[in-house]
C-alpha cells in the first residue's frame, strides 16, 4: 500500500521525524508561537516605566559608623539597643535596621581575628620562654575571652551597615525579601521641623 503525498508532507509537518519541526519555514508556524515582539501593539501587556536608579550608599562611612555601633544612615544614633541586639529602628533617624541578617558571621569574623593574633603569640611565647603549661592558661585564656567580648559589638555593626550600604537583603526598598516591622514594635516617626 503506497502513503499519498500530501500524508507524507502533513507528517511531515507534524514533526514525526528527528529534526523535522525546525526545518519548517517561518511562515508555517502558529499565530500562538509567534515571539512576543512579532505580536501587534494591543496584544502586548503594559510594562511599567522604570524604576529610577537608588543613590548609592558611602560603604566606608557605613563601615565606621558600624564600627562605632552608630546607626549607618545618620551616624548619630545608636545601632544597638544592647550589648548586642540591634535596634530596630534607629532612634535619631528612624532608618529600618531590623533587615539586617547577622547571624553567623560576626561570631565567625570575631574567631577569625583573635585567633591569628592570640595563636602566634601564643606559640612565640612557647619558643621562646617555654612556661608551664598553667601560665600558657593563665595568660592566653582571659586574654581570648577579652578580644573576644571587645571585638564581637564593633564586628557585627560593621556587618550590619554594610548590608545596608549595600542594600541587601531588606534595605532595598525594591527587594522581594523585604518585611514588615518584627511583632510589637512600634516604628520611630520623626516630625520635620520647618526650614526659617
Amino acid at each position: 500500500m503506497t502513503t499519498p503525498a500530501t500524508m507524507t508532507v502533513t507528517t511531515k509537518l507534524a514533526g514525526s521525524g528527528p529534526g523535522d519541526a525546525r526545518d519548517r519555514a517561518p511562515q508555517d508556524r502558529a499565530p500562538q508561537d509567534r515571539a512576543p515582539q512579532d505580536r501587534a501593539p494591543q496584544d502586548r501587556a503594559p510594562q511599567d516605566p522604570p524604576a529610577p536608579p537608588l543613590p548609592p550608599r558611602s560603604v566606608p562611612d557605613a563601615l565606621l559608623y558600624g564600627a562605632r555601633g552608630l546607626c549607618p544612615a545618620c551616624g548619630a544614633g545608636r545601632l544597638f539597643s544592647s550589648y548586642l541586639k540591634v535596634s530596630p529602628y534607629c532612634p535619631d533617624c528612624g532608618e529600618e535596621l531590623y533587615h539586617h541578617r547577622a547571624d553567623d558571621a560576626p561570631p565567625y569574623a570575631t574567631i577569625l581575628l583573635v585567633g591569628h593574633i592570640v595563636v602566634p603569640l601564643m606559640v612565640l611565647v612557647e619558643e621562646i620562654y617555654r612556661p608551664e603549661v598553667w601560665v600558657h592558661l593563665v595568660l592566653w585564656l582571659p586574654l581570648t575571652l577579652a578580644l573576644c567580648l571587645c571585638l564581637l559589638p564593633p564586628l557585627k555593626g560593621m556587618l550590619v551597615n554594610l548590608q545596608w550600604a549595600l542594600r541587601m537583603h531588606g534595605f532595598d526598598p525594591g527587594s522581594a525579601e523585604r518585611e514588615g516591622p518584627p511583632d510589637g514594635v512600634v516604628p520611630v516617626v520623626r516630625a520635620v521641623r520647618p526650614i526659617r
